[in-house]
């Protein structure tokens, strides 16, 4: 049964003085664990925007930067998410490692990225991941798969002849976060949760009662 499933969480805990007082710091040394231990998709994020009817709409996407303004992803701008990000940027993301028994929610305001950065990124990617950004017109109805595989070969051979550019609908978003929460995992469902709000340019830092 679905309500006998329980995990005691044994591995790890958080505490105010461990943490680190800058919270895109913290979330950087959560990552690199994540990333050293070898995880599945570590980089992956639940981002959630708002569809027109204020209801939210979720998705995973890959977190490709983190700089020291917010975390950056990458889009199709026509897609879905991009039209709502458009009408109202304010998002959420979460990530959840199971294995180190972590999850981090963030909230905050996404922008597009400059045109430069976006070129950029778009050249350092693989061949096959470039000709898949100019054949899907992404999150529109289509007829069958074999529109994917048509649009795929015609990009293919069109760029066998010419170079390959970064399509004008593609590019990056920046999420400037407002808002961090870190959970950690402990026994008997008394989990870890330290949150940090933005106030003017200050992070305070709150413990939350799990």
């Amino acid at each position: 049964m679905l309500r006998d499933i329980r995990t005691d969480y044994q591995k790890s805990e958080l505490s105010e003085e461990t943490i680190h007082k800058k919270p895109l710091v913290q979330l950087q040394n959560w990552l690199e664990a994540a990333i050293s231990g070898k995880i599945s998709e570590p980089t992956a994020m639940v981002l959630s925007t708002n569809d027109p009817t204020g209801n939210p709409d979720s998705r995973v996407v890959l977190l490709k930067e983190l700089t020291s303004e917010g975390l950056v992803f990458f889009t199709n701008y026509n897609s879905k998410k991009g039209k709502q990000i458009g009408v109202n940027p304010n998002v959420s993301v979460v990530f959840f490692w199971p294995e180190p028994e972590r999850q981090v929610r963030i909230k905050g305001r996404a922008e597009k990225i400059s045109e430069k950065d976006s070129e950029a990124y778009f050249l350092s990617r693989p061949l096959e991941s470039q000709l898949g950004a100019w054949s899907s017109p992404q999150s529109q109805i289509i007829e069958s798969r074999n529109i994917l595989d048509e649009n795929y070969s015609h990009y293919e051979e069109f760029f066998r002849n010419n170079v390959i550019e970064k399509p004008p609908h593609w590019g990056g978003f920046l999420i400037r976060p407002e808002y961090f929460e870190f959970w950690q995992g402990r026994s008997n469902r008394l989990h870890d949760r330290i949150e940090y709000n933005l106030s003017g340019d200050k992070w305070i830092m709150n413990r939350l009662a799990p």
